[in-house]
């Protein structure tokens, strides 16, 4: 493509309306977007020439982790910038690299023992104390996570996981903030905030995740969610971000960086346009 005009693709498994948003701002913009499905493409792991011909940025948009992990890789091979690169992916989809970063970065978080087998596992949630959570480390959506109330529960909650996917006997145990039943979503492109939610828990659950019926309501962008937001968005690396932060009795904590960042919800509450703030953020990058 022509260096005077942006060279941007866009590679998805599916077109969700978030990425529906983006398609349609690319062209209310004037900006030639590629599309790639992710259940088509073909990729060479073995040679590293762009002998494809990808965009020099390419938007990263799989609902798989996976797949998205491994297509920023082979992308980034091929010599494309990916938005998000396949190193803020890793850390993003794995809840215990996302930890272990915004720690390093001096990002608040939630207090966290990680234990390898039931018994060790009981131990940790010991020294963290009740109640607690149990995660996995790799998942979205709210699923597989549990409350742990009681050492009763947790032993039950614990050993059930024994016997599951080797993936799942990494016992990510994070303390349960006292919290008001919603949490914060706040949208980051490059260094700045774009817009923010707050997610409201269904009734009947203490988890926010819009899968599982969580609400949305606007969150006006204080000085204190933008700097912690784009704190923690730079901690795992430039890029797109949607920052998951929960208001503790102490101040602000954020527990999640989402890559592949789902916002329909904020853009019908809040009224901004993300999905041409993502595609003026690829522009830049376009122009470095």
């Amino acid at each position: 493509m022509s260096s005077l005009s942006p060279s941007i693709g866009i590679v998805y498994d599916q077109i969700r309306p978030d990425e529906r948003m983006i398609i349609d701002a690319a062209k209310r913009k004037g900006i030639p977007l590629q599309l790639y499905d992710a259940q088509e493409l073909v990729v060479e792991a073995s040679n590293p020439s762009r002998d494809m011909g990808f965009e020099d940025v390419i938007l990263q948009r799989c609902v798989s982790y996976f797949k998205g992990l491994h297509l920023a890789a082979l992308l980034e091979n091929k010599g494309a910038t990916v938005i998000n690169s396949f190193e803020a992916t890793s850390i993003c989809g794995n809840k215990l690299l996302t930890s272990i970063t915004l720690a390093k970065a001096g990002v608040p978080t939630p207090k966290t023992f990680v234990a390898f087998n039931s018994k060790s596992a009981m131990d940790a949630v010991g020294k963290l104390g009740y109640p607690a959570t149990l995660k996995p480390v790799v998942g979205s959506w709210g699923r597989l996570v549990a409350p742990l109330n009681d050492p009763e529960s947790a032993k039950a909650i614990f050993e059930s996981r024994d016997f599951l996917f080797p993936l799942y006997q990494i016992f990510y145990i994070q303390e349960l903030i006292q919290r008001p039943d919603r949490d914060i979503r706040c949208f980051v492109a490059g260094d700045r905030a774009i817009a923010a939610e707050y997610r409201y828990s269904p009734e009947g659950d203490w988890r926010t995740n819009a899968a599982i019926g969580g609400k949305a309501v606007e969150c006006k962008i204080t000085p204190e969610i933008e700097e912690i937001s784009v704190k923690a968005a730079k901690a795992v690396g430039d890029g797109v971000f949607g920052v998951d932060i929960m208001e503790s009795p102490g101040g602000l904590v954020v527990h999640e960086v989402n890559h592949s960042t789902e916002f329909k919800m904020l853009v019908s509450v809040s009224g901004v346009d993300v999905a041409g703030s993502i595609l003026d953020y690829a522009v830049e990058r376009v122009k470095r």
